[in-house]
């Protein structure tokens, strides 16, 4: 739809092949949330696809530009913008750098200086399926003839769609999801992704907020065939991004035997694997299934960025049985490669897994715990509703209640008023989350950033509070409650949603728990004991 714009500015690009794939429903796929052609300069120097690319962004590309050209410093710029937004873990640079710099990492061999298999050193897929055969529980050893590596999952998304759909067909995603994986499929390959749309709810199969569910696949699937639209693939994200969660071994099972069903490739991106920080929870795996309904079609993304904390190392690997696909994607790995250096020093790292287990991610988690405990504290202090998972770098919280009218445009200016208030977090429409007021915040940084981060978002908060008490007083009460969150143990702290524009229909139960959970989360009761007052 956009491209069809731009192509109408005149200039290059208007020759393009016309789309096979008629415009799918308003909420499917709907590229105008992530740019805006009206009002755009179309440049001379680009084709239409150039011109996309150039204004294919969303909140998350122009907060993430904020952010770098005004960067928080602790001591050259304190009233610079803090980043919540970029899902990286900040809190292990001192364990990494130390690792990365010591003697066995330091090789410059000849065989490191020239081309390598387009797959990747030989030294390095070895060492990659021992560590995936360790970590992932698999039940025999992988192979390293199926493990591919690219410079990156992004890199990795972009591959799998171009070499398994054509341009025009479909990639079916639950939302919310990791945004960046629209561009990752769409930029190169012109492939779409169909939604199956989750939402807070607790009903029928849901049993907690943000459910993925094989009915909700079925009926997103169905709908996007009555359309037209030629659906390839299913994407699992797991542990899943925004929300945190960990899906179970069953439910795997069932949407894998959904996905053999309707013969799609089933792309499960397991980055956050070893970022489980909680020993209540545990993640499964897909390679540590004892059968995969479909080998031939799933492949299993993973990388080192996220779990080991160098998100500027570009580095991720898929592991797939199927050789066809694995040289479709290796044909690709020209342009994606990993420099010979790097594959040295990759292999080095995983095969270490004394430091890894006794060192890294003892240390890891107890810091991610830690963090995590920080904001989750604040959010219950502030009487936020959150979802209370134990897996990646992110906490998904609500922010309805600050809406006044609950609509996506109002959901911007209020990710833009924190933004304003030198605070980047990421709202609810960049991961294409159907309910208006969701964002998600990231907490896997230092406490200083992470104090005066929550300071700065609960000032905005507290306006935006008082702005809506002002309003009411102006305004007749309405309570609408259709959309929000069911009670649930799942939502934690203040779990049924209160529409903003009636204060008179908070229950004096939710008053009750906001007042114990202050009482619990403040340390005024220790600070203050008997002893000291006498």
């Amino acid at each position: 739809q956009a491209l069809s714009e731009i192509e109408g500015m005149g200039g290059r690009g208007s020759n393009l092949p016309e789309m096979r794939v008629r415009p799918l429903a308003k909420r499917r796929v709907d590229m105008h949330s992530f740019c805006n052609p009206s009002g755009f300069q179309r440049s001379p120097y680009l084709s239409a696809r150039g011109n996309f690319a150039n204004i294919f962004q969303g909140s998350t590309e122009e907060g993430y530009k904020a952010y770098h050209a005004d960067k928080y410093d602790e001591d050259n710029n304190p009233n610079g913008i803090i980043n919540f937004g970029t899902s990286e873990n900040k809190l292990c640079f001192d364990l990494m750098c130390k690792r990365l710099t010591q003697a066995d990492m330091n090789l410059m061999d000849p065989s490191l200086l020239q081309y390598p298999d387009w797959k990747g050193h030989l030294f390095l897929r070895e060492e990659v399926a021992r560590f995936l055969t360790y970590y992932c529980k698999a039940p025999a050893p992988l192979k390293a003839e199926n493990v591919i590596v690219l410079n990156g999952c992004g890199s990795l998304f972009s591959a799998l769609a171009t070499v398994l759909c054509d341009p025009g067909e479909a990639v079916l995603i639950a939302t919310p999801f990791y945004g960046g994986i629209t561009q990752s499929v769409f930029l190169y390959g012109n492939v779409k992704l169909v939604y199956a749309y989750l939402d807070s709810k607790i009903t029928g199969t849901s049993t907690r907020p943000f459910q993925l569910t094989v009915e909700k696949l079925e009926k997103a699937l169905q709908d996007a065939r009555a359309e037209g639209v030629t659906v390839r693939a299913l994407i699992l994200l797991n542990p899943q991004n925004p929300l945190g969660d960990i899906y179970s071994l069953s439910e795997l099972r069932d949407y894998l035997e959904f996905a053999k069903r309707h013969e799609l490739h089933v792309i499960v991106d397991e980055i956050y694997m070893l970022s489980v920080f909680d020993e209540s929870a545990t993640f499964h795996s897909v390679l540590g299934m004892d059968r995969l309904p479909d080998p031939q079609r799933t492949h299993v993304m993973w990388g080192i960025t996220k779990d080991f904390a160098v998100s500027g190392i570009r580095f991720g690997t898929l592991y797939t049985e199927n050789q066809d696909v694995a040289n479709a994607v290796a044909s690709l790995c020209y342009f994606h490669g990993v420099c010979g250096p790097v594959q040295h020093k990759v292999a080095q790292l995983l095969r270490d897994r004394d430091w890894i287990n006794q060192v890294y991610l003892r240390a890891n988690h107890a810091r991610l715990k830690a963090a995590h405990t920080y904001v989750t504290d604040e959010l219950k202090t502030l009487g936020v509703p959150f979802l209370n998972r134990n897996a990646g770098f992110f906490v998904w919280i609500d922010f309805r209640k600050y809406l006044k009218t609950g609509t996506f445009e109002e959901e911007l200016l209020l990710w833009k008023r924190f933004l304003d208030n030198k605070v980047l977090l990421s709202c609810g429409k960049a991961f294409e989350c159907s309910e208006p007021g969701w964002f998600r915040i990231i907490f896997a940084d230092k406490t200083h950033r992470l104090q005066l981060g929550m300071q700065r978002i609960r000032k905005v908060l507290e306006e935006r509070e008082q702005e809506i008490l002002a309003e009411e007083k102006e305004q007749p009460c309405q309570s609408d409650q259709d959309g929000k969150a069911d009670s649930t143990d799942e939502v934690i702290f203040v779990s049924r949603h209160q529409d903003p524009t009636c204060a008179s229909s908070s229950s004096l139960g939710d008053l009750i728990g906001l007042l114990q959970q202050q009482m619990r989360s403040s340390d005024w009761l220790q600070k203050n004991t008997a002893e000291q007052f006498a």
